[in-house]
C-alpha cells in the first residue's frame, strides 16, 4: 500500500490549508468518478484496472508466444506509446528477463542505425503502437523495421510477426494492419495516451519482457479503489492538493526525486504526464527528476541552496528486492569497517533520510511517496495513483487534464518544413 508524507512542506504549507482546500479537490475527484467535466469523454483510463481477466490471459498468451519464437522484441512507439512500458519493464528486472528494445522514440539517424545494426541475425518481432499511425517518429522507425524484418525473415513470416496497437477502425496503421493481416490489439477511443499505460499499450509489452500483467492489474484495481474515495484522508487527494497550493505559493518546478535507479523510467512517465495534463494556459508545474544519489553530485548543491521555486516529491520504496551485505575487509584501508555488517539498503535509506532532511531545512517543501517494493503489484498501484492525483490537480488548476493542443504546433512546423503534402 502506498503512503504520503506531506509533513516537510511546512512551513511554506500546513496541514491546515490542504484541510481547507479539500472539499475543492474532492469535487474535482467526484466529476472524475462521475465522468463529468472537461475531457469527461477521455476517461476510458478508469476501466482499465477493471479489465476482463480474458483479456489479461490474452496479452500474455501474446507474450509467451512472443518469447518462444523470437530472440527479441522491438516496440515502435513515442510517448505514451512506449513509456509506461518502458518504466515498467526497467523497474522491474526480476520479471522482465525477455529483450525489449525501443524504437520510433526519436529521429536520431545513428540510433536507428545501432538499432538494425543490433537485430543483424536476430529473430525479432514487432509491436507497433500508434492510434493514427501518422506520427512521424514511429512511422520511420516502423519503415526502417519492416524492411530489416522482411530481409531477414521473408516477406510472409514477417507479416506474422508485426502486432500492431492501434485505433481498428480508423487512421493509418489500422488500415495497413488490416490489409496486412497483422495481429492487433485496440486502443479504446477514450483513453488519451499519457493514461493509457494499463490497456494493450503498455501491457503488451510488459507481458512479452515476462511481467505478469495480472499482477499489475491487480494492484492498479486495489489503488483505484483507495485513490477514489471522496475522502479527505485519500492521498491521492492530498497529494494533488500540496502540489496545486505550493505551486498557488510561487512553486515553479517540481523534482520528482528517487534513490532507486530502477524508476528512472518511471520518473520519465510521470514527467509527461503532469506535464501534458497541466502545462496550459501557462500554469502548471514543470516536471523534473533527479536519480539519487548520482545526481547529488550534480544537483545537490542547486537542490540545497539554488532557487526555492521548487518542489520536491522524493518515491521511494521501504524494501529492496535484492541488498548486499558489506564484508568487514582484511585491512581497514579503506575506512569503512564501521560499516561491516550493514546492508547496502541501509545505507541507501541512510542517504534518502539524510538528504530529505537537508533539503527541508535548506527552504525545500517536501513530500514523500512511499512504496512497500517495487514490484508488479506496486507499480500497478502507483500508475494510478499518479493518474488520478495529476487529474485532480489538472482541474483546481482550471485546465483540462484530458488534451495537449500545444503538441500539434511544433508537428505543424515540422511538416511544412519536410514539405509534407496538405491534406484537403
Amino acid at each position: 500500500m502506498l503512503s504520503l508524507d506531506c509533513s516537510r512542506v511546512s512551513p511554506h504549507l500546513d496541514s491546515r490549508a490542504i484541510d481547507a482546500a479539500s472539499p475543492l479537490a474532492l469535487e474535482a475527484l467526484r466529476s472524475l468518478v462521475r465522468r463529468e467535466g472537461p475531457g469527461a469523454g477521455m476517461l476510458g483510463w478508469l476501466d482499465l484496472p477493471g479489465t476482463d481477466a480474458r483479456d489479461a490471459a490474452r496479452m500474455a498468451d501474446w507474450g509467451k508466444r512472443v518469447q518462444d519464437e523470437n530472440d527479441c522484441l522491438v516496440v515502435i512507439g513515442i510517448g505514451g506509446s512506449y513509456l509506461g512500458a518502458r518504466a515498467a519493464i526497467e523497474a522491474l528486472p526480476g520479471e522482465a528477463r525477455f529483450p525489449v528494445l525501443f524504437a520510433g522514440t526519436n529521429l536520431s539517424p545513428e540510433y536507428h542505425a545501432r538499432l538494425i545494426e543490433t537485430l543483424a541475425g536476430k529473430r525479432f518481432a514487432l509491436c507497433v503502437i500508434s492510434k493514427s499511425g501518422a506520427t512521424l517518429e514511429p512511422a520511420i522507425a516502423l519503415r526502417l523495421a519492416r524492411n530489416a524484418l522482411a530481409e531477414s525473415a521473408g516477406a510472409r513470416d514477417a507479416s506474422k510477426r508485426i502486432t500492431a496497437v492501434t485505433d481498428r477502425d480508423t487512421g493509418i496503421l489500422g488500415a495497413t494492419a488490416a490489409r496486412e493481416g497483422w495481429q492487433t490489439f485496440g486502443i479504446p477511443r477514450n483513453v488519451g495516451g499519457r493514461f493509457s499505460v494499463l490497456s494493450p499499450v503498455g501491457l503488451l509489452p510488459c507481458a512479452a519482457a515476462g511481467i505478469p500483467v495480472a499482477d499489475v492489474l491487480e494492484g492498479a484495481r486495489t489503488e483505484l479503489g483507495r485513490s477514489t474515495r471522496i475522502d479527505a484522508s485519500n492521498d491521492a487527494v492530498r497529494y494533488a492538493l500540496a502540489r496545486h497550493l505550493l505551486h498557488e505559493r510561487g512553486a515553479a518546478i517540481e523534482i520528482l526525486s528517487t534513490f532507486h535507479p530502477e524508476l528512472a523510467s518511471f520518473a520519465e512517465w510521470w514527467k509527461q504526464l503532469a506535464g501534458e495534463s497541466e502545462g496550459k494556459d501557462g500554469r502548471g508545474l514543470f516536471p523534473a527528476s533527479a536519480v539519487m544519489t548520482t545526481d547529488l553530485h550534480s544537483l545537490g548543491q542547486y537542490l540545497q541552496e539554488g532557487s526555492r521555486r521548487l518542489l520536491e516529491t522524493f518515491l521511494v520504496a521501504a524494501a529492496p528486492r535484492a541488498d548486499i551485505v558489506l564484508d568487514r575487509a582484511g585491512a581497514d584501508d579503506d575506512g569503512l569497517d564501521y560499516l561491516a555488517g550493514r546492508s547496502l539498503a541501509e545505507v541507501n535509506r541512510c542517504a534518502f533520510e539524510g538528504t530529505r532532511e537537508a533539503h527541508a531545512d535548506g527552504g525545500l517543501p517536501v513530500v514523500t511517496i512511499e512504496m512497500p517494493s517495487i514490484t508488479p503489484d506496486s507499480l500497478g498501484g502507483l500508475f494510478v495513483f499518479f493518474e488520478v492525483a495529476v487529474a485532480v490537480s489538472a482541474r483546481l488548476l482550471g485546465v483540462n487534464p484530458f488534451d495537449q493542443p500545444g503538441v500539434e504546433e511544433y508537428k505543424s512546423r515540422m511538416c511544412r518544413l519536410l514539405g509534407k503534402p496538405q491534406t484537403p
